[in-house]
């Protein structure tokens, strides 16, 4: 029963799992030495190959008020609900966390995952947006 609960509170359950295989595959077909925009293509032929709705460098424009005062890009938004940031750094820093959430935030997206490939295994971060109501 905890098992269903645990799965019944997941954001986006189904197409967390579909993303996450997708960048597990690519994790085990590359190993953990390359560039980012080596697993960023990676992901992309992932993502193709199984027909999940992606935008690939999503720009975001940040408001204050009403005004924009700069933008920045996503590295992916899938599905039009869950935002994917690559990294490939020694670990995950706090740091991209808040980064994430602070996207998540300006994007109006409810789950972001921040994923990095420079480890041996892959090591990722979910980060809900309290922000967001989902209906």
């Amino acid at each position: 029963m905890k098992a269903n609960k645990l799965i019944k509170d997941l954001v986006y359950p189904e197409l967390s799992y579909k993303l996450m295989g997708v960048l597990f595959t690519v994790q085990n077909k590359l190993g953990s030495s390359y560039q980012e925009k080596y697993y960023q293509r990676a992901i992309v032929s992932e993502l193709q190959e199984q027909k999940i709705p992606f935008i690939r460098e999503k720009e975001i424009i940040l408001r204050y008020g009403n005004e924009g005062i700069g933008k920045y890009r996503l590295d992916f938004v899938i599905d039009n609900k869950v935002a994917l940031e690559i990294k490939t750094v020694p670990f995950l820093k706090d740091e991209f966390v808040r980064q994430l959430l602070a996207y998540l935030v300006s994007a109006n997206l409810k789950l972001g995952i921040v994923a990095n490939f420079r480890t041996q295994r892959l090591t990722y971060k979910r980060v809900v947006n309290p922000k967001v109501v989902i209906k």
